[in-house]
């Protein structure tokens, strides 16, 4: 590296003689054992990746079921409030209690839920269910990735983003079409119930291969009380931020549920929607505060986010979250009720995206290494593909008919999304210290979530008073609510109104997808939020 560039941001050898964010070599495991570990941390941030887009396309076959079009997004948003709410807090659990005690809690509680959403009889009851899955999830998500830093030297940092970067490749390529292909040939229960054969096995191989207290395995316990394990426990209790934790929850909770039932079980200006802002609102601005003094001033309590962590990068996660997780839910549906395609045939017509996002994504790293370009060139780069990509997906044509062009549009957004996935958390190690890498995964990845969390919700607020004032005129309120119901209620209108109200839906994801392409938008002002005179190149 050039001695031109920041030392501590920029160079992985400054990185390695810093101290700060390279582990002691002895630490560090070799050999097959490494391999073993690796295998079995990829196939459970496999399953865990798998269970968004492996739903995306099963969604509409479960509302025909279960009942309740309405509330599909619950199925999705349930499962994403559970990861908002336990990102962060499992990663900085797993820096008290230890890395593979915190993870295979994650793991149990993943393959015990999926199961039990496999088993659900009710629409409430598989929300439900989803909710705890997604706890899980959120263990497994962000400790396998932080795992994985903590398994190898720095220099290797960003190779092993190219493999997590195709482990999620894999789960975004093949989640919409197995998703389909298991709700149309069998029973979409498969959708949940796989997770439990392979969870079981990779969690017995972490179990009895991975290091007890890695990655300090080799450092002594100097304080005694560590010989009672109640009392190691309530002296790390003390040290958990649960005032934050809790703050974090309802910021994040109430928001979701007013966005997700506005324009459908309550408006906008009812008691229910105004109190639940009004909760959020203040949550959030009480956690800002009370991170912020946690980390100024606390010596005690270790915060979740801590106040030198809240940057740019993180906004940036944030809307990249909303735009990534609301498109893999939009262009499936629209595929299956505006164009009437099955669930594995919007799965493959789909595909564009989800090829173009992951290769890009595995490539970014080892492009920016090969050619030395900085990161934050990258991301704003990305960031303007997004843009153009949306804004050409909102003039798609509201017939049954599917353009060759919106193809071509879905590699644009793709790949734009692909790029900052990686890049995002491939900046984090190098920005930030060593203490901070597992609260600095689990941040970005949390702030992905609550983005996506958030930006379905918008979408869902958008579409749904879209969809009802222009189809007011044109339906009874028994026919509304079927066609909110179920899709299925469709085919017993007639033609002429089933052709009405399939171009309402088109119209409506027209809209959404340029609310995205404006969400892209901030992604760009973001992104020269981060800009800095040295800039980070791996």
């Amino acid at each position: 590296m050039s001695g031109n560039t920041n030392p501590v941001s920029s160079n992985i050898a400054g990185l390695e003689a810093d101290g700060k964010a390279e582990m002691p070599a002895s630490n560090h495991v070799h050999g097959a054992r490494l391999h073993t570990i690796t295998a079995a941390l990829a196939l459970f941030l496999f399953l865990t990746n798998l269970e968004i887009p492996i739903v995306t396309t099963a969604l509409v076959k479960i509302a025909g079921e279960l009942g309740g079009l309405n509330k599909i997004y619950w199925i999705t948003t349930a499962y994403m409030l559970g990861y908002v709410g336990l990102l962060v807090i499992s990663a900085k659990l797993s820096d008290l209690f230890g890395r593979k005690s915190c993870l295979l809690v994650a793991i149990f509680l993943f393959v015990v839920f999926s199961g039990a959403c496999g088993a659900a009889q009710t629409m409430d009851q598989l929300i439900i269910f989803r909710a705890f899955q997604g706890i899980g999830g959120a263990g497994n998500y962000s400790l396998c990735a932080v795992l994985l830093l903590d398994l190898i030297p720095a220099e290797k940092y960003a190779t092993y983003m190219s493999y997590i970067s195709f482990v999620y490749a894999l789960s975004l390529l093949f989640g919409p079409l197995m998703g389909g292909g298991i709700s149309e040939s069998s029973t979409w229960r498969w959708v949940f119930l796989l997770n439990v054969p392979p969870g079981v096995l990779a969690g017995i191989t972490l179990a009895l291969i991975l290091p007890n207290r890695f990655p300090h395995r080799n450092q002594p316990c100097n304080d005694k009380s560590m010989s009672s394990v109640w009392g190691s426990l309530r002296q790390m209790f003390r040290r958990v931020d649960l005032l934050g934790c809790g703050l974090l929850l309802v910021a994040t909770v109430p928001l979701v549920t007013a966005l997700e039932e506005a324009n459908h079980k309550y408006h906008w200006k009812s008691p229910f929607t105004i109190v639940l802002l009004i909760i959020s609102g203040l949550a959030w601005f009480a956690f800002l505060l009370w991170e912020r003094r946690v980390t100024l001033y606390s010596k005690s309590v270790e915060p979740v986010l801590p106040w030198r962590f809240i940057s740019s990068g993180n906004r940036n996660a944030m809307l990249l979250g909303a735009v990534w997780f609301s498109t893999m839910f939009q262009l499936p549906q629209r595929f299956q009720i505006v164009n009437q395609l099955t669930p594995f045939q919007a799965a493959v017509h789909f595909i564009p995206f989800t090829i173009a996002g992951p290769v890009a994504s595995a490539l970014a790293p080892g492009v920016a290494k090969l050619f030395k370009i900085p990161l934050l060139y990258l991301v704003l780069f990305a960031s303007l593909l997004q843009v153009v990509g949306y804004a050409l997906l909102g003039t798609l044509p509201e017939s049954l008919s599917i353009a060759a062009a919106q193809y071509g549009y879905q590699v644009l957004a793709g790949f734009g999304c692909g790029i900052n996935i990686t890049l995002l958390i491939l900046i984090a190690p190098f920005t930030i210290e060593k203490r901070d890498n597992a609260v600095a995964m689990g941040a970005i990845a949390q702030f992905r979530v609550m983005g996506g969390c958030i930006g379905i919700s918008i979408l869902t607020a958008v579409a749904n008073g879209f969809i009802q004032s222009h189809l007011r005129q044109s339906l009874s309120p028994e026919q509304m609510q079927s066609v909110l119901h179920s899709t299925e209620a469709l085919s017993s209108l007639p033609a002429s109104v089933q052709s009405l109200v399939r171009g309402t839906f088109s119209a409506s994801y027209n809209l959404q997808m340029k609310i995205l392409a404006g969400l892209a938008g901030g992604q760009v002002l973001a992104s020269l939020l981060m800009w800095q005179k040295e800039q980070i190149i791996v």
